[in-house]
């Protein structure tokens, strides 16, 4: 009998040491605590309940409640101290990614524990917009805040969340109503107002004046006329590199932006009018797609149809071009130290056409916050910070992006770096709207419709009389929509 009980207390014993040992072991995964603790109950309770009572409860009860309590609470405590990880998606087009990462380490120095990862996308529209929709299809937490284009939040809104619960509302009136209202859908504001945006003619001061001109180009024609004068005469002195005019030509989002300014300009409408009519076909819009066609090959390169926004600001930079059309933030880098025109030219509203008006396109973006993040606070609270009138005004100085909080148009600095923000406040709040409201969910279909439209006048493929009528029975088949004149 004796020997029994000294077997079975070696027993005991045996696997009271094998579960300390599985406890202290696995304290950081609560799953194997829980898992260890529940064969433990077992062996202790039926051998000892009458053969050894004291022993059992002493030993049973001390060492095994220590190593079972120990990692629980450890466990329980690691996710407040947890590092958390952030990813930014953004842009990289000028400085965008540079300031957005300086961005990134302001607010990590403020928030310890949260580590921010900022990832470049690609420049073009269609393509970051690609990168976008597979990761929301896939419902991957791997993003956590996006930056959006003014045109995606009516077709991206299920992916986003309500950034107003999350304390996005008490700030929202500091910005332009009308971006507050276009990121704001089904009464859910689902991107938070960073930088806005219009087209711009930068135009080189020192080349006006050599050329006996006094202002820049007021109309289409009168830009002809002048990039023709400028480009002869600086290749007459022997720069054989210099052209006219240049602009964004390739098939994406930058040429529905530009060919929309030069349609709208001449009386054209705006591809689908906002109370749903396609109104592209028309002979406004005939005829300044087909002048722009001209352009190319005489007063801007051949390869300016295979142009972005850094191709074209590539040549101007370099002192290569009379005229650009671009946004506000090759403002900046053009007055840099590298940069050959610096202190050399200015901006201008774009020239108008038959309408007696020139046209800006409104652009800019948004930060949102993927509903697929593992941490929609914390990313809210970097979106909020980010958007903010202290990172705008850095990013309005030191980058020349368009704030889209009203009062910083009037800070002394700010308007020290960027004077145009003042003198060409209109145009900026008077932009032209792309039809991406009108024609959600499937605006990024309609804008591919129109600029492979456009393109194909521009390289010769198509007249525009033509491009366009086959273009509107494409919105019909797509839209539904009727047809009529703008």
């Amino acid at each position: 009998m004796l020997n029994r009980r000294v077997s079975i207390l070696l027993g005991v014993l045996v696997i009271l040491a094998m579960l300390f040992v599985a406890c202290g072991g696995n304290n950081a995964t609560p799953n194997n605590t829980t898992n260890v603790e529940e064969p433990a109950d077992e062996p202790v309770e039926e051998p000892v309940e009458e053969p050894v009572e004291e022993p059992t409860e002493e030993t049973a009860e001390e060492p095994a409640e220590e190593p079972a309590e120990e990692p629980t609470e450890e466990t329980a405590e690691e996710p407040s101290g947890e590092e958390i990880t952030l990813r930014v998606l953004a842009g990289n087009v000028g400085q965008e990614l540079l300031l957005t990462q300086q961005a990134a380490e302001r607010f990590m120095e403020q928030n310890p524990g949260i580590t921010v990862e900022v990832l470049d996308t690609p420049d073009f529209v269609q393509d970051r917009l690609g990168v976008y929709l597979q990761l929301f299809e896939a419902q991957s937490p791997e993003g956590d805040v996006f930056q959006i284009d003014v045109i995606w939040p009516g077709d991206l809104a299920e992916h986003f969340i309500d950034l107003n619960e999350y304390g996005a509302a008490d700030v929202a009136g500091d910005h332009f109503p009308a971006i507050i209202e276009n990121n704001t859908v089904d009464g859910r504001l689902v991107g938070m107002p960073w930088f806005t945006d219009a087209g711009l003619l930068y135009y080189r001061t020192d080349l006006l004046e050599k050329y006996g001109y006094d202002a820049p180009p007021a109309t289409w024609d009168e830009l002809e006329e002048m990039a023709m004068t400028i480009q002869e005469g600086e290749r007459a002195e022997g720069n054989e590199d210099f052209w006219g005019y240049v602009w964004q030509g390739n098939a994406y989002e930058g040429l529905t932006c530009d060919a929309l300014e030069w349609i709208a300009s001449n009386g054209g409408g705006t591809i689908v009018s906002p109370d749903g009519v396609i109104t592209i076909n028309n002979p406004a819009a005939v005829e300044i797609v087909d002048q722009a066609a001209g352009w190319v090959g005489t007063i801007s390169p051949p390869g300016v149809t295979g142009y972005g926004e850094e191709e074209a600001r590539a040549v101007w930079q370099a002192g290569n071009a009379a005229f650009m059309r671009n946004w506000p933030y090759a403002y900046s880098l053009g007055n840099a130290e590298d940069s050959a025109i610096a202190g050399m030219f200015d901006v201008a509203p774009l020239p108008a056409g038959a309408s007696g008006s020139g046209a800006a396109t409104l652009g800019g973006w948004q930060l949102a916050v993927s509903r697929y993040s593992e941490h929609p606070e914390e990313a809210a609270r970097l979106a909020l910070f980010m958007a903010s009138a202290e990172e705008q005004k850095i990013r309005a100085i030191e980058g020349s992006f368009n704030p889209t909080i009203m009062s910083l148009y009037e800070d002394p600095e700010v308007l020290e770096a960027s004077p145009f923000f003042g003198s060409l406040y209109d145009v900026f709040i008077n932009a032209v709207a792309r039809p991406s409201t009108v024609t959600a969910p499937q605006y990024n279909d309609v804008s591919t419709l129109f600029f492979n439209s456009v393109h194909s006048v521009l390289t010769g493929d198509a007249e525009a009389e033509d491009a366009f009528a086959e273009l509107e029975l494409d919105l019909q088949d797509l839209l539904g929509f009727e047809t009529g004149q703008p």
